[in-house]
């Protein structure tokens, strides 16, 4: 038995669509990550893909906000792998010290406030000393607490090390632009990764233009010790391998 022609019109239609969908490797609107160059991989995969790029960048700089029971901290940092670094560190009203290092050679530069609160650690101060040494760029002694601080934000393992441990636990979310926490999207396409183990959770933004850089860090890192949970720390990281200038301050 012939079927009627307008079945026969609808199914060679449909398997048409069906073929040129095929073809085309087309996937339902609705599928996740449908149009993501990681559909086929796993969390902890993607995840492992974006620590190995940003750790192989010739250069990157990074911004770090989180905060202390004295206030805010933020810090602006570019470093290569050569170990060049700068660092601008501000930490609420503990004040601002900025670090260069070049070469193995480490020089610090601090504002009145952060000379005033290193004092606890290193002595108290007279204002003279103060005066002296605000704004003047120095060798940082050995103990300077403020200066190995800062020092820290060099190495930017000490961020994906936040994360690393439990890329494991990696689930993927959605492709979207990651939001800066103080303004609109960065307009770079992301692919949202969540992740953590033993209280201690992250969330990050991974680019999916161009290599798998991570964009943004987000970590809470759980108990700090003390009996109460460490302040979240939140990462940006851009302008991957664009080289920088560090000349050495003067004294």
């Amino acid at each position: 038995m012939r079927l009627p022609a307008r079945v026969s019109a609808a199914a060679l239609s449909a398997a048409t669509a069906l073929v040129l969908a095929t073809a085309c490797d087309l996937l339902p609107d609705d599928a996740p990550d449908a149009a993501a160059p990681y559909a086929r991989l796993t969390g902890p995969e993607v995840t492992n893909k974006a620590l190995a790029a940003t750790r192989a960048a010739k250069a990157v700089r990074m911004t770090v906000r989180t905060a202390t029971p004295d206030g805010p901290v933020e810090a602006y940092v570019a470093t290569d792998v050569r170990g060049a670094c700068t660092v601008t560190l501000s930490m609420g009203a503990a004040g601002t010290l900025e670090l260069v290092r070049t070469g193995g050679t480490v020089r610090t530069r601090s504002d009145a406030a952060m000379l005033r609160a290193a004092s606890t650690a290193r002595g108290p101060r007279g204002d003279a000393e103060v005066e002296r040494l605000t704004g003047r760029w120095v060798e940082p002694a050995a103990g300077d607490r403020q200066a190995k601080t800062a020092e820290r934000y060099c190495d930017r393992e000490t961020f994906l090390g936040l994360l690393a441990p439990t890329s494991g636990t990696a689930r993927k979310g959605r492709t979207t632009a990651p939001a800066s926490p103080d303004g609109p999207a960065s307009g770079t396409p992301a692919l949202a990764v969540t992740g953590g183990a033993d209280g201690r959770t992250w969330s990050a933004s991974i680019a999916t233009d161009g290599r798998p850089y991570l964009l943004k860090l987000r970590a809470a890192p759980g108990p700090d010790g003390t009996g109460h949970d460490a302040a979240p720390v939140t990462v940006e990281f851009s302008e991957f391998d664009k080289p920088f200038t560090v000349r050495q301050p003067k004294p």
